[in-house]
């Protein structure tokens, strides 16, 4: 059985854990060591039940954590060429940990789970995102990318469930306090989905296999859940309280793909 959970989901930090038949990795971990610690506590997960961590680009919400937990505790890490490039001028840690390089489009395997990444539009060195498959369930994760295309949406075809980005409503971004640079950035095609791309995007997907939609990477300053519930439950055709939305603090609890 294929099921996913999220330790956190956000501007200040983002990771989720997978796992299926005994083998289980963490896709990202932009928290510290002590702090995801105590939210794999959560999960009832120890540290030493993490067999990979794989990282889907460099920015710091994303791997803030990720060389010094796999150091401290021995656990591989799987990333691109150039998400390596980028992190290793500040990587403490880089030369106890067991660094993989991935490709995109080529899948590897962590124990029972087939990775797959696949490259996205983001402002980052070589950003992918992730499809993962136990041979029977598919989780699709999607959570940093400026605009949706054709590719990406090949690779989400047929997931049984799926980890959206809805990063920001366009009125409240542009009405924030962010400096005029910051707003086009996050706005701009290699910056995060507003919501109503990411439902479009999610338009596209659905279909008889799709069984969980989480909405993910909310920003805290230019988003409320509310918005993101009312795009995804037109997109979904379901009531706005059913849509599922991961949060900085809480991330969200185990979910199966199955």
């Amino acid at each position: 059985m294929l099921r996913f959970a999220s330790l956190s989901s956000g501007s200040k930090g983002n990771c989720l854990a997978v796992e299926a038949d005994g083998s289980r990795l963490l896709l990202d971990c932009g928290l510290s060591v002590r702090e995801t610690e105590r939210r794999l506590a959560r999960l009832e997960l120890m540290p030493t039940d993490i067999d990979a961590m794989v990282v889907t680009h460099e920015h710091d919400d994303h791997v803030g954590g990720v060389f010094a937990f796999a150091a401290q505790h021995r656990v591989p890490v799987w990333l691109t060429h150039g998400t390596y490039q980028a992190m290793r001028a500040d990587a403490k840690h880089l030369e106890q940990v067991d660094v993989h390089i991935v490709q995109p489009e080529v899948a590897f395997s962590v124990g029972a789970l087939l990775v797959t990444p696949f490259t996205v539009p983001h402002d980052a060195r070589e950003p992918v995102q992730y499809v993962i498959t136990d041979g029977a369930a598919k989780l699709g994760v999607l959570t940093d990318l400026g605009t949706p295309t054709t590719h990406v949406e090949m690779h989400l075809t047929g997931c049984d469930a799926l980890v959206l980005e809805a990063n920001h409503d366009l009125d409240l971004l542009w009405a924030s306090a962010y400096p005029r640079w910051l707003k086009e950035r996050v706005s701009g095609p290699f910056g995060h989905l507003n919501n109503e791309q990411a439902a479009s995007l999610l338009s596209g997907l659905v279909h008889a296999r799709l069984k969980h939609v989480i909405g993910a990477h909310l920003s805290q300053q230019n988003n409320q859940p509310e918005l993101v519930r009312a795009a995804f439950s037109q997109a979904l055709g379901c009531k706005p309280e059913e849509v599922v939305l991961a949060t900085q603090d809480a991330g969200f609890d185990w979910r199966s793909a199955s």
